[in-house]
């Protein structure tokens, strides 16, 4: 729905709405299995997940005039889906037996890619890189989540020990709009 929306505010037509919906839902994924050389790419064995994100983007636009009243349960719907996409990343690439560094990029890049790559094609800074946290829960997800599976705790109670945090920690820096340090250059300043 956030591809969509972002399709809508570049007038886009019903099929660039539904092509920023599909890369929106499934991009992160994509890249992920491309960089981890995991073939096939996930979504090309499961065509529903195509009929999902498209229709899910054609029924944005259905429903866009009443988003502003929506716009809190979208926002706690898109926290788990990025705490989600976060843990099936890792869980690829333990299954792969990658390294712990390339666990926690491969779970960063399910949860968060999808959307770097929908501001790209709607010609915008990336969100995920300078708002409230976000791009930094898929992160602290991914390591906690690595931790606990580490340290050998139960994975259903490491599942829900991950989502909650997660959950917690991004509502959280909505709603007081928790961010990082933003880096502004700009060379005439020290000059």
């Amino acid at each position: 729905m956030s591809g969509a929306l972002a399709a809508g505010r570049r007038n886009m037509d019903m099929f660039g709405v539904a092509l920023i919906a599909f890369i929106t839902a499934l991009g992160g994924g994509t890249v992920r299995d491309l960089l981890l050389g995991n073939f096939p790419v996930g979504w090309t064995q499961h065509p529903p997940y195509i009929y999902l994100t498209i229709g899910a983007g054609l029924f944005t636009m259905l429903v866009a005039r009443f988003m502003h009243h929506l716009h809190k349960v979208f926002l706690v719907l898109d926290a788990m889906g990025l705490i989600a996409f976060t843990v099936i990343g890792c869980n690829v690439a333990l299954q792969l037996e990658y390294s712990t560094p390339v666990v926690i990029m491969a779970g960063m890049i399910t949860g968060i890619f999808g959307g770097i790559l929908r501001d790209i094609l709607c010609q915008r800074v990336p969100v995920v890189l300078r708002h409230e946290l976000y791009a930094s829960v898929s992160m602290l997800v991914a390591m906690l989540y690595l931790l606990m599976e580490k340290l050998g705790i139960n994975h259903d109670i490491n599942l829900l020990a991950a989502f909650s945090f997660g959950l917690a920690l991004r509502l959280a820096a909505i709603r007081w709009s928790w961010s990082l340090p933003v880096f502004s250059y700009q060379p005439g300043r020290w000059e």
